[in-house]
């Protein structure tokens, strides 16, 4: 609760300051290159929309394969439909007085800036808690990896296979050709593991975490360098859809669960034989 209180006193201010500067988005247009170059303030022009919008969705809708400030002063047409896109989807419930043409006054100011910044602090709230769950999975994964008798080396790049970590080892956020793994550890066997660490807070979100990202990572890696010599593997946390993991798993990634460690422990003991 502290945290959520101290995100809500964090956001609220950066969403008056985004009202005031356009003149409680009368004036969108006319600051549209200074609120956009701002990454706070991009974050909040996200969250005027009804439902908010992620920045991929967004890039995808104005047709841009990036927002960063070069390309804005760069294409006024893109900002053009920046603004035509907050004009066409604000949220109406929040922003009523954008449409129907009238002015706001206290009442209605402040409760659209108590809305909109209860969205901005869950959502990063929830995207804490999520960042947290996976970093401690990653500390557990590293913990038994060691207890495993596996030695820890250098992150590294590794571009073929034979500067992958040697039987035994392992390292931490490497490159394994043209995408990052989590981990890559050499198995007793002599192939390589790349094993990427999951969680996931609901069925929906799923799709994004393994299906979006690991099984894209699994299907690149095997193309790459061959199915024979690389061990695509998710550890996950969380709630996953039934269908979601059987998709993940057609597409060449071993699943495992952080709550059975072990079963990876064993997994990889096995690979001596």
């Amino acid at each position: 609760m502290e945290l959520y209180l101290e995100l809500f006193d964090e956001y609220q201010g950066v969403v008056e300051e985004f009202l005031e500067q356009t003149v409680d988005l009368a004036q969108i247009d006319e600051h549209a290159l200074d609120l956009l170059s701002d990454k706070r303030k991009q974050e909040v022009f996200r969250y005027i929309s009804g439902p908010p919008i992620s920045v991929d969705d967004l890039k995808v809708l104005v047709q841009t394969v990036s927002l960063a400030p070069g390309r804005l002063s760069d294409d006024p047409a893109l900002l053009d439909r920046l603004v035509g896109f907050i004009k066409d989807w604000h949220d109406r419930k929040r922003f009523p007085w954008l449409t129907e043409g009238w002015e706001p006054d206290e009442h209605a100011r402040s409760a659209a800036v108590l809305a909109t910044t209860a969205l901005l602090a869950m959502r990063r709230l929830e995207t804490m808690r999520r960042n947290e769950g996976k970093e401690i999975q990653e500390r557990f994964v590293a913990t038994q990896l060691q207890r495993s008798r596996f030695r820890k080396v250098n992150a590294r790049r590794v571009a073929t296979l034979s500067s992958a970590p040697a039987p035994g080892e392992f390292c931490r956020e490497s490159m394994l050709g043209t995408r990052k793994a989590d981990f890559l550890i050499g198995l007793w066997d002599g192939r390589t593991m790349a094993l990427e660490c999951k969680v996931s807070n609901s069925a929906t979100n799923s799709v994004k975490r393994l299906n979006n990202d690991a099984a894209v990572k699994a299907e690149t890696w095997r193309k790459d360098f061959g199915t024979v010599q690389v061990v695509p593997a998710a550890m996950l946390s969380g709630v996953y859809a039934l269908h979601n993991l059987q998709d993940a798993q057609d597409r060449g990634l071993t699943l495992f669960w952080a709550h059975n460690l072990p079963a990876l422990m064993d997994w990889l003991h096995r690979t001596k034989s």
